[in-house]
């Protein structure tokens, strides 16, 4: 059995954002680029069922240009047997599902019956391509989780709800899982490791022409800059009472 895992470029964390101009989104030529830090638990989840005997193959797969490359290789790095990269430069513009049915297609082409991802991206937070994928592949989903067993055809997932509870899901392999923070720690990858991934070719795979994305973003622009912080002069009961006409008046918050 083959497990498929989808990463996502993303801005680094702690990169400083800028925007280019509002039609166009940010600025990228100073950005440094990583791997989306939830797909990083997916990756993990995928290599230790391989190394449990689960899978024969693990194979990452992600939407994007050349520069995509050096985090395909930390992906197989840690762990991954093989890297396929959809390029088109139709789809560096496209929504959610078209990219949802980019990697579809390439998903099915390769055999995969397990598709794992991180529960989003941590640059637009939308968290909608894993239901796409799972929506057009067909296949069952469990989103959202921090466990994963595969066992006779069935995959389980426990999801974290909160209270110190968790549900605990099971559906029929093929099936999309998304991974949340708290499984499995996401490993660092060895000397050795690295320098056989240098060595290891990444698949391009084309993707024909997506239909027209049905979300376009635009107007782009940073949020405004905060006010510096605004100091209440008198004490006790004066002092209160000037804190809540601030709130209700400049604030307006209560």
């Amino acid at each position: 059995m083959k497990i498929g895992v989808c990463l996502k470029q993303v801005p680094a964390t702690d990169a400083r954002i800028k925007i280019s101009d509002p039609d166009s989104g940010i600025d990228t030529s100073d950005i440094k680029w990583e791997i989306n830090p939830y797909d990083e638990f997916a990756l993990e989840e995928a290599v230790l069922l391989k190394e449990a005997g689960k899978a024969s193959q693990v194979i990452i797969f992600t939407v994007g240009d050349k520069s995509s490359e050096a985090n395909l290789k930390n992906g197989l790095a840690r762990g991954a047997d093989a890297a396929v990269r959809i390029d088109n430069a139709g789809l560096s513009a496209a929504d959610a599902l078209g990219t949802a049915r980019a990697l579809a297609a390439a998903i099915s082409a390769a055999g995969v019956e397990i598709v794992l991802t991180g529960k989003q991206a941590v640059d637009g937070d939308r968290a909608q391509v894993p239901a796409m994928l799972a929506e057009v592949l067909g296949w069952s989903q469990i989103q959202v989780i921090s466990k994963v067993e595969v066992a006779d055809g069935q995959a389980k997932g426990w999801r974290n709800t909160g209270g110190g509870n968790r549900d605990v899901i099971a559906t029929s392999l093929p099936v999309v899982l998304t991974m949340d923070k708290g499984g499995n720690p996401p490993r660092y990858p060895s000397l050795r490791n690295i320098m056989m991934a240098k060595r290891k070719k990444i698949a391009v795979q084309p993707h024909g022409q997506t239909s027209a994305s049905h979300v376009v973003e635009n107007n782009w622009g940073l949020p405004p800059q905060r006010q510096g912080v605004q100091w209440i002069s008198g004490e006790g009961a004066a002092a209160a009472k000037e804190l809540v006409r601030l709130l209700r008046e400049d604030a307006k918050v209560i």
